[in-house]
């Protein structure tokens, strides 16, 4: 069955990873229909619109999004056009897998409110963020790790600094309620995150799911791509409430290499894989990882992996060992 894909490549190195991307994608279903938007900030820079209503309404409208990167500039008259997308689609839960030889580890990140409210304001002297953490967000985003740990091993971490936060007290008084209402509760702990932080570094092993608020979640998942070997390794879905989906890598645009042809595009490949799977092609994320590994071993990587392959030799050479796995 036909299927219609956002192909969304954003800014910098978004625009340099997406199109391999979007090439695996082809590789396994021609079928499909791809349509491709502009957006972001260079966008903005060419049309005084980063973000159109047409483009928004096209995502709305298709079965998946496959999203690059993009710049937000530390402006007061520039939004987050990243937050926009995540609340006008509601995609609530954003889902970051930790993954390396003897890891594997979810993070489950709230992805609509938290400090990325987007409720903020400057005054004469101050500026103010205002963290909302609500009964309903809270509800979900824990129901959804939840039903995530009871497909995998069993266990649950709550993420949050509920001793110094009532906001973060409030989340896990809800996340423990949660929890009771299953017949078989899973087991659970609770850490703060800042401990926590430091801990999934030096003891990965012990953790299956970890869930917690928006930008804890953001903090704890970029640092933990340490483990895989750093940001240009780890892909992530975001999930609506309704059919919304959205899968990108969870680095930036880094703009102090856009354009080099130095970027690794294995977090936008691997993204891709999780956007076939969510649509019901796992065999083909199957092969997609193990063209990933073939790449390595026939001694191609990129520099943040320690090797000198450019952007397009990798993707050149992954793509031939993607097509001789699937021939």
């Amino acid at each position: 069955m036909t299927k219609t894909i956002v192909i969304a490549p954003g800014d910098g190195i978004g625009q340099e990873v997406t199109p391999i991307a979007a090439k695996t994608l082809e590789i396994f279903h021609p079928e499909w229909t791809y349509i491709p938007v502009e957006l972001g900030y260079e966008h903005y820079q060419k049309t005084g619109i980063p973000l159109s209503d047409d483009v928004l309404l096209t995502m709305k409208e298709s079965d998946a999004i496959l999203f690059g990167a993009i710049t937000t500039p530390p402006s007061k008259d520039y939004g987050s056009i990243l937050l926009r997308i995540r609340k006008d689609l509601d995609l609530y839960a954003n889902i970051r897998p930790i993954q390396a030889p003897g890891i594997d580890i979810i993070i489950v990140r709230e992805n609509t409110e938290g400090l990325y409210s987007g409720i903020e304001w400057r005054e004469k002297d101050r500026a103010c963020t205002v963290r909302v953490v609500s009964e309903v967000a809270t509800r979900r985003i824990i129901r959804h790790a939840i039903e995530l740990a009871k497909k995998r091993r069993g266990h649950l971490t709550i993420g949050t600094k509920a001793n110094v936060l009532a906001s973060d007290a409030y989340f896990y008084e809800i996340a423990l309620d949660e929890i009771s209402k299953d017949t078989d509760p899973i087991i659970h702990t609770m850490q703060y995150i800042d401990a926590l932080v430091l801990d999934v570094l030096q003891r990965p092993t012990r953790y299956d799911v970890i869930v917690t608020t928006n930008m804890f979640g953001d903090i704890l998942s970029d640092a933990a791509a340490y483990l895989c070997s750093g940001l240009g390794m780890v892909p992530s879905a975001n999930f609506g409430s309704s059919y919304h989906a959205l899968f990108e890598p969870v680095h930036g645009s880094a703009p102090d290499i856009a354009g080099t042809n130095r970027a690794n595009p294995v977090a936008a490949i691997r993204s891709a894989a999780l956007l076939m799977q969510y649509l019901g092609d796992s065999e083909g994320a199957v092969y997609i990882e193990t063209a990933i590994q073939n790449t390595w071993e026939a001694g191609l990587k990129t520099k943040d992996l320690g090797g000198n392959a450019s952007t397009t030799e990798f993707s050149d050479e992954f793509l031939r060992q993607l097509s001789a796995l699937v021939q």
